[in-house]
């Protein structure tokens, strides 16, 4: 079985998981490695065939439909694994003697106890993890770091941290020096000594000893503390980018005409009303089972959903990105080094599991961050990196109010699809990065039919790791108001300094810069399902699906009323 996943491209897959969710889970990177990966996608990417793996070998056993058109379970997926060469039958034969030798050695017992020690560290055992943050950068311009934070609204002290750095520096030294002391003074201990000058010796080494301890304790503290403090510290923003509040955002461009009920010819309906007409949700049995603002997609809704991460999914694999399905539960230290911090009085969106280091994933940029935590890249091999996943959104939402927590807009659970990239350090790649995400993000809009527009956001609306960020709003005429759909985001070194993400130009280089990450929604599918059912309402309560749409929704054209 493991022989076949390495196959199919799923090599490395379960060690990079478990160091960023846990040893039991998975990653299902359905991206084109291989030639047979790359055949698992033909029916998304238009690739000719399905096949059957034989050691070596391979035939083809399905072909895509007649039509081309995708469809739910459209790529089954059989390995064959006949025909082992004698070479890996050896090894396996020369393995379980080397096993059944050890178990002679040490006891039924003892291999039981090693295994599971060894599996529970692997569970328990917490990721290593250690941010590198730009204090010389942070030195040299306090001033303009310090305004940059107060312009986003982030209490931090960036003078006070800076200070801390040059303490914990000093005391390192410090440290340093006296195990110096420490080793001299051991090697004095050898050879023939008088008894009292040994006595001497070993009085002396435990004063050294008392003093080491109580400076590496001093050192530790004040990494604590200078730690904490820099976590606080938000990244720089974009020059263009705006001072101020959500109103001060500068609209970069409006694709569409606002549809009103006016240019309609008829009272237009909110997404609520036009749920309930077509039967779409059921939020009494949602809240019975699960809570407030949680609910069932029912009936069209549930095929729209379904046809809409399907649709983005296809756009974006055909654009260069490489598919990933990723875990919904994080460690707290993959999520705290995306930056997923509040701001100081606001109320934190991630769900915490009680009694453990997880989470609940507030978006699939966090997985995606995580897959290359620790990792130093390769740039003329790797980079840029293109992912694009499907995943579960769980946010908190509290301080949530106002019309915008009516309906589906605001929910504790929903799908989503989420672009992530890697660059270079180079400011300029990595800004022309965010604008082909952005391009692609209004191409999908555009395709869809919606009224959108697209706006460069301003410093109070930046979480702690954006650069750079735009939002896209589209108009929603039962609201009667533009609502955000979708969002794109360049976070500079902000996260690959906290995850510990580097890149070389070749593997002989010594060293190894901090990487760019962005990251861009390509679905936020209850956004989206409000924007298609409020736009695309009829006069007679049914709802057109956009045509490009129609190929994943299985043959259903119009949304209508249940018989």
């Amino acid at each position: 079985a493991q022989t076949a996943l390495a196959i199919l491209g799923f090599s490395g897959a379960a060690r990079t998981m478990a160091q960023f969710s846990g040893s039991a889970f998975a990653l299902a990177p359905a991206a084109g490695g291989t030639p047979v990966t790359r055949h698992l996608l033909s029916p998304v990417v238009g690739l000719p065939s399905v096949e059957v793996i034989r050691f070596g070998h391979r035939r083809e056993v399905a072909e895509p439909s007649a039509s081309g058109q995708p469809g739910f379970a459209a790529v089954v997926v059989v390995a064959v694994i006949t025909g082992v060469s004698s070479a890996l039958i050896g090894r396996s034969r020369r393995q379980r003697r080397s096993r059944a030798q050890a178990r002679c050695r040490l006891g039924r017992g003892a291999v039981a106890r090693r295994a599971k020690e060894g599996t529970q560290a692997k569970e328990e055992g917490p990721v290593m993890l250690k941010p590198t943050f730009d204090f010389e950068f942070w030195a040299a311009n306090a001033v303009a770091v310090q305004q940059n934070a107060d312009h986003r609204k982030f209490r931090c002290d960036v003078a006070g941290v800076v200070k801390l750095h040059e303490e914990f520096k000093t005391a390192r030294f410090q440290v340093q020096e006296m195990q110096k002391k420490r080793n001299s003074h051991s090697s004095l201990m050898k050879g023939k000594l008088e008894p009292e000058e040994r006595q001497t010796l070993i009085d002396e080494g435990k004063k050294i000893k008392d003093e080491l301890n109580a400076l590496e304790e001093s050192v530790e503290k004040l990494e604590a503390n200078m730690t904490e403090m820099a976590f606080a510290v938000p990244n720089m923003s974009h020059p263009s980018t705006p001072i101020g509040d959500e109103d001060k955002a500068t609209v970069v461009r409006i694709n569409g005409t606002p549809r009103t009920s006016e240019t309609a010819g008829f009272k237009m309906k909110d997404h609520l009303e036009i749920g309930a007409i077509l039967d779409l949700f059921d939020f009494e049995s949602g809240a019975k089972v699960s809570g407030q603002k949680f609910l069932y997609f029912k009936n069209g809704a549930a095929l729209l959903e379904l046809a809409l991460v399907q649709w983005a999914m296809h756009k974006a694999v055909s654009k260069g990105f490489a598919p990933y399905i990723t875990p919904d539960l994080i460690r707290d230290a993959v999520v705290a080094g995306c930056g997923f911090k509040p701001r100081e009085g606001d109320a934190t969106q991630i769900y915490e599991v009680k009694d453990s280091n997880l989470c609940l994933a507030g978006t699939a940029e966090i997985p995606l961050a995580g897959l290359f935590m620790n990792e130093t890249l390769i740039a003329t091999k790797d980079l840029p990196k293109r992912l694009v996943a499907f995943g579960h959104a769980f946010r908190t939402e509290a301080g949530s109010s106002g019309s915008e927590s009516r309906g589906i807009y605001r929910l504790h659970q929903f799908s989503k699809v989420e672009m992530f990239a890697v660059t270079r350090s180079n400011i300029e790649e990595s800004n022309a990065m965010l604008e082909q995400i952005r391009a692609l993000e209004e191409e999908m809009f555009s395709e869809l039919g919606f009224c959108f527009r697209v706006l460069d956001m301003p410093t109070e609306e930046l979480g702690a790791p954006a650069y750079r960020k735009y939002d896209m709003e589209a108009w929603m005429p039962g609201m009667e108001k533009w609502g955000e759909i979708s969002s794109c985001s360049n976070c500079t070194d902000y996260q690959s300094r906290r995850l510990n993400i580097r890149y070389k130009e070749e593997y002989n280089q010594k060293g190894g810069d901090f990487a760019h990450t962005l990251n861009g929604t390509a679905c936020a599918v209850p956004r989206m399902i409000i924007s298609i059912l409020e736009t695309f309402q009829n006069e007679d309560g049914t709802v057109t699906i956009p045509e490009a749409l129609r190929p994943y929704m299985m043959g259903v054209d119009v949304l209508r009323p249940p018989q």
